[in-house]
């Protein structure tokens, strides 16, 4: 993976929050920071995208004519053959 050098502006508030993040033993350097915190991103939005299609579908299905009780055992079934 090829690595691209980026040069970023931060306020003192935030270089003091940075430089704390790396005196905990969190952090190796700035960059470690940032790539964790990028990635970290990354994964919040894909699972943002996720429930955002979720709700989609949801939408898209209709109204059910099932009652809530077998609502919720199919998605317990559903749970448990994921976890399983």
């Amino acid at each position: 993976m090829a690595l691209v050098k980026k040069s970023i502006t931060v306020t003192d508030r935030q270089e003091r929050w940075v430089r704390a993040q790396i005196s905990s033993g969190e952090y190796g350097n700035d960059s470690e920071y940032f790539r964790d915190l990028i990635r970290r991103d990354q994964e919040q939005n894909a699972q943002f995208r996720a429930l955002k299609e979720a709700i989609q579908q949801g939408l898209e299905s209709g109204v059910s004519d099932k009652t809530v009780r077998e609502i919720w055992a199919e998605a317990e079934q559903r749970y448990s053959a994921k976890s399983g």
